[in-house]
């Protein structure tokens, strides 16, 4: 009867257990972001856009049948909707006079990408102004990493957008001859998208249903701090290391791969807690090896968007991101562990919940891991 009783107390845990077992129904890794590349040449101008296929609804339907899949067919069919919705909503002013389209282009890629590109003629001109109003017919929340380059190879400008922020402007002083160096940019930009990646990052965790319950999983067993900093510092240092490896680009494990791995990990978490009753032995070696796999998900969200195109480039998105996602499950850990504890001192939790969840955790895992290689 204790039991029962005990048991009932715990009933408003059935609510969380029901999130963390179909939390698959959402994307993991759905951060809202976009990429807006812009290069100037002594002539030229190309906008080079990157979105989500998942985005893309928005914007205009290419998944006509409705299957969750596009088909090259249905991308062929749908792509200059696409395509002009894209340019009516980015918008590019030579001296406040709209820029004429030379030539488009748009196509899948790798990734779940779609790529959208636009040629301008420059024409004689001081200021060039960019738009981005396509961010407002995003989900709420969207930013897009902006970049700018001027004559070939060198970065003028990063930044990332957002809908009430999606205007940039430059000073070009495009002339008969080409103007030697880049434009001026303001020294606080660099700093300003270090802290908005992180910022981003910080906000991409509470999304990252897969890393959070695999840290559940592992946290849920925990009896002491030390175990318990055992498992957050493998994760980490787990994560800095395949990040290192990606940003110097000695090796890159494309999404295809790192998503069904990130499931099969949080799959067995989950069994293990059923079948090694209590608290795994040497857990912080099995949670080092996962969180590799982890690390390598985390950059691929930004290398398949194309954030940057150089070890240069893409270092400073991938470091900040990063650097705000272990901010984020710091912060998680630090509030889930006093509960966990706190839990774990009664009885029917340790015997009853504590297996629910680890059951949880498993069928999560092994539905993630369905969806991402069949679906």
């Amino acid at each position: 009867m204790n039991c029962f009783k005990g048991t009932i107390r715990y009933l408003w845990l059935l609510p969380v257990l029901g999130w963390l077992a179909f939390a698959g129904a959402a994307r993991a890794h759905d951060i809202g972001l976009s990429i807006a590349t812009v290069r100037l040449q002594t002539n030229h101008l190309q906008v080079a856009l990157a979105f989500a296929l998942r985005e893309t609804r928005l914007l205009a339907p290419l998944d006509t049948d409705h299957d969750g899949f596009v088909s090259t067919n249905e991308f062929i069919a749908g792509q200059d909707k696409l395509v002009t919705v894209v340019r009516e909503k980015c918008l590019v002013r030579f001296d406040a006079i709209p820029g004429l389209v030379t030539n488009t282009f748009s196509g899948l890629a790798e990734g779940d990408r779609v790529d959208v590109v636009f040629d301008y003629i420059v024409p004689r001109c001081h200021e060039l102004q960019l738009q981005f109003e396509v961010i407002k017919h995003l989900r709420l929340g969207h930013r897009m990493f902006f970049t700018f380059v001027k004559d070939g190879a060198t970065m003028a400008a990063d930044r990332l957008l957002e809908a009430h922020d999606h205007t940039v402007s430059f000073v070009v002083e495009v002339a008969e001859q080409p103007v030697a160096g880049p434009p001026p940019v303001a020294e606080s930009a660099t700093r300003r998208t270090f802290f908005d990646f992180v910022k981003l990052g910080v906000e991409h965790i509470g999304t990252g249903y897969d890393h959070l319950l695999f840290l559940f999983g592992l946290l849920i067993v925990t009896r002491t701090f030390k175990a318990a900093f055992q498992v957050i510092t493998a994760f980490t240092l787990a994560h800095s290391l395949t990040l290192a490896v990606a940003t110097l680009d000695w090796f890159v494990l494309p999404a295809r791969y790192t998503e069904p791995l990130i499931a099969v990990s949080i799959a067995y978490v989950g069994v293990e807690n059923l079948v090694r009753r209590g608290e795994p032995q040497g857990r912080w070696l099995l949670t080092f090896a996962f969180g590799l796999i982890h690390g390598f998900g985390f950059a691929s969200i930004l290398r398949d968007l194309g954030v940057g195109n150089t070890v240069g480039s893409v270092a400073l998105p991938l470091l900040s991101f990063n650097l705000g996602v272990e901010l984020g499950q710091i912060a998680v850990a630090a509030v889930a562990l006093p509960v966990i504890w706190k839990l774990r001192t009664k009885t029917a939790f340790v015997r009853y919940w504590v297996p629910a969840c680890s059951v949880a955790v498993t069928l999560a895992g092994t539905y993630w891991f369905v969806q991402r290689v069949w679906f």
